[in-house]
C-alpha cells in the first residue's frame, strides 16, 4: 500500500467568504490576511469595498474564467504574491473555492467561509436542511429545475441573476406546476446603516406562485437572491428508472420501457460516472442515466441529425440539459469521446469495430450493455458472449391489448441483451 504524499505546509491561495453585508461582516482576523496580502482577486462588487492599500495588486476575474484562470494564477506564483481571493458566503455552495480545487488540488486551497447563502434561506423558510433540496443555476440551464420535480417538494434555487424567477416560473408553469409558491429572498445577511439598531436587515422578500408571477411580474427583482420553491403539481415520474415512453418524444427508435429497466440496473449509474449511449434514439438510456445522480454525465452518439436533435429536446424537458449530443456513425464518432465507466448500443452493433471500440474504452470496472432484435445481431452477441462470458439473456415483453371485443396478450419483438462487467 502507497502512502499518500504529506500536504504542502502553506496553501498557496486562500479564499475569504464575504456575507451581503460586505466589508464590515468580515472578521477582523480574515481582513487583516485581505490587505496584508500581497494579491487580491474577486468580483468587480467585492474588490470595490475593499479599502484602499497602496501598491498591492487587485484582479478581477478572467472571462470566461475556468479558461483564464490558470494563467492568472501562474503570474502570481512566479511574482511569488502571497494571495487572497474573494468570495460570496461559502466558496464551496456553487463558488470560486470549488474551481480553486478542481485546478490546484485541495492542500493548495485554504478557505474561510461565511454563511452560505443556502444556510440563511433555510433558516428564513424554516426549512431543515435535510428536507429540502438545492439547485444551482448560477451559469446553468434553467431546465435543471425540472429534475425535481414532485408535489410537496421543497428546492431552494441559487439563481444566476434577477432573471431567473421569471424563467423558472415559465417552465413551472409549462409542467403543470403553476400553482407553485415562489419566494424570492433578496440580499441575505445585508444589514442596512439606517434605522435604530446596527443589526436591522436590508432584506427583501417577494412571494406569488408561479402563474401569478408570469401574469403579473414584479417591477424590480435582487440581482443577488436566492429563489424558494414549494411545490405544487402532478405526481413526477420517480427517481427510478423505467420512465413511460411517452415520456419521450420519438420516431419509434426507442428502447422500451421494460427494456431499458433493464439495461439500465446492469448499466448501474454511480455517483461521477460517465456513460456512452450509442445508437441512442431517442436518447432515453442517457436521458435516464443522467437522471439517476446529479453528477452522472453522458454522451449520446446518434448519427440521424432529426434524431440527435429529438434528444436534445427529451434531456432539456426531462431536467438534464447537459447531456452531451455527437451528431455522427460509430465507431469513428467515439474517437475523442471522454472515456466512459458503462456503455449502452442500442443500435449499429453490427456495424465493423463498434463492439470493439467500445470494449477498448472502457475504464476499469466498467458495464457494457448491448441489444439487438435481428438474427444477425443476435449472432454476433452470442459470438461475443462465447469469447467474452458476461451475461446474454433473451427478454420477451407482451402487453394486453384488443382482439375484437377480448383481451390479449400483443408480443413485441423478442431482444436479445449481452451484458459484461470488465
Amino acid at each position: 500500500m502507497q502512502d499518500d504524499p504529506p500536504p504542502p505546509t502553506e496553501s498557496r491561495i486562500t479564499v475569504v467568504g464575504v456575507g451581503a453585508d460586505g466589508w464590515s461582516g468580515v472578521p477582523e482576523r480574515l481582513r487583516r490576511i485581505v490587505l496584508e496580502a500581497d494579491a487580491v482577486l474577486g468580483g468587480h462588487r467585492h474588490l470595490a469595498m475593499l479599502p484602499e492599500r497602496p501598491g498591492q495588486r487587485r484582479e478581477t476575474w478572467p472571462s470566461p474564467l475556468r479558461e483564464g484562470l490558470p494563467d492568472l494564477l501562474d503570474s502570481l506564483a512566479r511574482d511569488g504574491a502571497t494571495t487572497v481571493a474573494l468570495a460570496s458566503g461559502d466558496p464551496f455552495v456553487s463558488g470560486i473555492g470549488t474551481t480553486l480545487v478542481d485546478l490546484l488540488g485541495a492542500g493548495a486551497v485554504r478557505v474561510e467561509p461565511a454563511v452560505s447563502s443556502v444556510a440563511l434561506a433555510r433558516a428564513r423558510m424554516g426549512w431543515p436542511a435535510e428536507r429540502c433540496a438545492v439547485v444551482s443555476l448560477v451559469g446553468r440551464d434553467p431546465r435543471l429545475v425540472l429534475r425535481r420535480l414532485a408535489p410537496g417538494h421543497r428546492v431552494l434555487v441559487l439563481s444566476s441573476d434577477g432573471a431567473t424567477p421569471a424563467a423558472v416560473a415559465a417552465l413551472l408553469a409549462g409542467a403543470g406546476y403553476g400553482a407553485s409558491r415562489m419566494t424570492v429572498l433578496g440580499d441575505l445577511g445585508a444589514v442596512s446603516g439606517a434605522g435604530p439598531g446596527p443589526n436591522r436587515r436590508s432584506e427583501s422578500r417577494l412571494s406569488a406562485t408561479a402563474d401569478a408571477w408570469l401574469s403579473d411580474p414584479p417591477e424590480a427583482v435582487p440581482a443577488l437572491h436566492v429563489l424558494a420553491l414549494e411545490l405544487v403539481g402532478p405526481p413526477g415520474y420517480g427517481l427510478t428508472t423505467g420512465l413511460p415512453d411517452d415520456a419521450f418524444e420519438h420516431d419509434g427508435q426507442l428502447t422500451k420501457r421494460d427494456l431499458r429497466a433493464s439495461a439500465l440496473a446492469r448499466l448501474a449509474p454511480s455517483p461521477g460516472e460517465h456513460l456512452w449511449d450509442v445508437g441512442a434514439g431517442a436518447g432515453s438510456v442517457g436521458i435516464e442515466w443522467m437522471r439517476a445522480h446529479t453528477t452522472c454525465t453522458a454522451t449520446a452518439v446518434e448519427s440521424h441529425p432529426a434524431r440527435a436533435a429529438r434528444i436534445d429536446r427529451n434531456a432539456g424537458r426531462l431536467g438534464v440539459p447537459g447531456l452531451s449530443v455527437v451528431t455522427g456513425r460509430a465507431p469513428d464518432a467515439l474517437a475523442g469521446l471522454p472515456a466512459p465507466d458503462a456503455v449502452f448500443v442500442g443500435g449499429g452493433a453490427t456495424r465493423p469495430g463498434v463492439l470493439e471500440a467500445c470494449l477498448g474504452a472502457l475504464r476499469p470496472g466498467g458495464r457494457l450493455v448491448v441489444h439487438g432484435v435481428t438474427l444477425e445481431t443476435e449472432h454476433l452477441l452470442a459470438d461475443a458472449y462465447r469469447r467474452h462470458g458476461g451475461e446474454l439473456t433473451r427478454i420477451a415483453v407482451e402487453t394486453a391489448a384488443p382482439i375484437g371485443t377480448f383481451t390479449g396478450w400483443a408480443p413485441a419483438r423478442t431482444v436479445t441483451q449481452w451484458f459484461l462487467a470488465s
